[in-house]
């Protein structure tokens, strides 16, 4: 296995290199042609793996860097006509059928495309590193991003051993916090030193306190001005644990607190979740589905609340953060990592909701520490967790490994990324 480069510098040390936020341009070779880079995930939809591939997508050189998707398990069309109108997935398996293998399709699909680089995240992609060895793809890069309720007991034996195979076949292996490293390593029986922790990123532009957005939206939510609001941003699951962040709610509107309620996102949860807010919260709930207003949504929110009972590294926690807002969320996976606790948020047991209000309620009363809390939560997410500093990261993953694999298209002077 080839370790992620040991030049690669940290979000704040990339940060403190960059003398300004507009892309840095210089002259690709005349001979190099764009690094070919196939991403394999299980099923692409609304989630922060997928969101990942997109901002890569997005923001890598288009010049240097050329970018498919391939899922083993479909796409959701709705979300890929909206995110990716011009190039469609590849597709080697069905959401449908729960029994597949998609080795040889993967194989053959790899062979159509020609990928110097695969890239597979999580255990649903992960037959694409045995895939890629088949049809002689010079480099393999498998990565972690997160949890799903099963892994909590631990994995199956099955999954340990393919896990031990196909991390020994890649080029490169890494996740997204450190402590999602320790416990893929303890269960594929690898040293942890063999796994890299490449830290997501945030667009701290886009995600920004704005005065407007937040009394725009409110009254469009029907919310009063002066009202408290607490929202979370994520799929409706039952590992996001929605119903302890209303648990919460319901005992400070018990103690005389006007707190009002908003979730962004969709999910099964979501009946289960609405018969909640109406016995305990009548109209003080706001289920917005889906949106592509995340943005201002945030900005109508006094506080975050990320009550998951596990996690990898949330998106939507960095987004909330740098948006200026206190983040109060579970000790679990990532988040530690994240949240200075006391600092720039606050940490809790999952399940907790008595404790979860407590905070909730020293924010209430305490404008002052809110504010302060609400600076250092921005201040924090943009010196350590910027889009700049993750996109650079990968561009130096990408084109360090293709050059130790000897592939023209990686002779570069610098890493490139966009706006």
């Amino acid at each position: 296995m080839i370790p992620i480069p040991a030049k690669m510098q940290t979000q704040s040390q990339i940060e403190s290199n960059i003398t300004s936020p507009a892309i840095l341009e210089t002259t690709k070779s005349a001979t190099a042609e764009p690094l070919r880079i196939l991403h394999v995930i299980s099923y692409m939809g609304r989630g922060g793996a997928e969101m990942g591939i997109l901002k890569l997508i997005r923001n890598l050189d288009g010049a240097r860097f050329e970018q498919r998707i391939c899922t083993t398990h479909g796409f959701d069309a709705d979300f890929v006509r909206h995110n990716l109108p011009e190039r469609e997935p590849y597709t080697a398996g069905s959401a449908e059928l729960k029994l597949q293998f998609p080795l040889f399709r993967l194989a053959r699909i790899m062979r159509e495309y020609r990928p110097h680089i695969v890239h597979s995240r999580n255990w649903g992609a992960l037959e694409a590193v045995v895939a890629a060895k088949l049809a002689g793809v010079p480099a393999i890069i498998h990565s972690e991003h997160g949890y799903e309720v099963d892994m909590f007991a631990g994995l199956p034996m099955r999954r340990r051993v393919f896990r031990n195979v196909a991390y020994t076949m890649a080029d490169a292996v890494f996740a997204v916090t450190r402590e999602l490293r320790d416990f893929h390593a303890r269960q594929a029986w690898v040293q942890p030193e063999r796994i890299a922790v490449l830290y997501n990123g945030v667009d701290t532009q886009r995600f920004a306190r704005g005065s407007n957005d937040r009394i725009t939206m409110r009254m469009q939510l029907g919310f009063p001005q002066d009202s408290f609001v607490v929202g979370s941003v994520g799929r409706l699951v039952t590992i996001k644990d929605h119903q302890t962040l209303l648990k919460a709610a319901a005992m400070l509107v018990e103690s005389g607190i006007d707190v009002r309620v908003l979730l962004v996102g969709s999910g099964p949860e979501r009946e289960k979740l609405q018969s909640l807010a109406t016995a305990a919260l009548e109209g003080r709930v706001h289920f917005a589905g889906d949106s592509d207003r995340v943005p201002e949504m945030l900005n109508a929110m006094d506080a975050f609340v990320l009550p998951s009972l596990g996690e990898g590294m949330s998106n939507t926690l960095l987004e909330a953060m740098a948006s200026g807002l206190p983040a109060i969320a579970t000790s679990v996976g990532g988040n530690p990592e994240i949240i200075e606790d006391g600092r720039t948020g606050w940490l809790f047991t999952p399940g907790d909701a008595k404790s979860l209000a407590a905070k909730l309620k020293v924010l209430v009363n305490n404008p002052a520490l809110l504010h302060d809390i609400s600076a250092a939560a921005r201040a924090h997410a943009v010196r350590s967790f910027s889009l700049q500093g993750m996109m650079q990261n990968y561009a130096t993953l990408y084109l360090d490994l293709a050059a130790r694999r000897g592939i023209a298209a990686a002779r570069m002077d610098t890493a490139h990324v966009r706006n």
